[in-house]
């Protein structure tokens, strides 16, 4: 499962960070990484963008940056 598939006010930990280069470096400097509580706040109307808290602050993650997010 990805981050993509997850509801509206689930909370879900991350397994692991899927992507090369500077796409999963984005990732892993907004602070989503291996083991991060990812609480799933609202989803737009077509799915994109996500958007999450991550460690106290709120993010907005594009539905392609957020397939590449799996989850346990």
């Amino acid at each position: 499962m990805t981050l993509r598939d997850v509801k509206t006010g689930q909370t879900v930990t991350v397994e692991k960070l899927l992507g090369e280069g500077a796409v999963k470096r984005r990732i892993m400097d907004m602070g989503i990484t291996k083991g991060t509580e990812i609480y799933v706040r609202k989803v737009a109307p077509l799915g994109d963008p996500v958007e999450v808290t991550v460690r106290g602050y709120e993010l907005s993650i594009r539905k392609a940056d957020a397939e590449l997010i799996l989850l346990k």
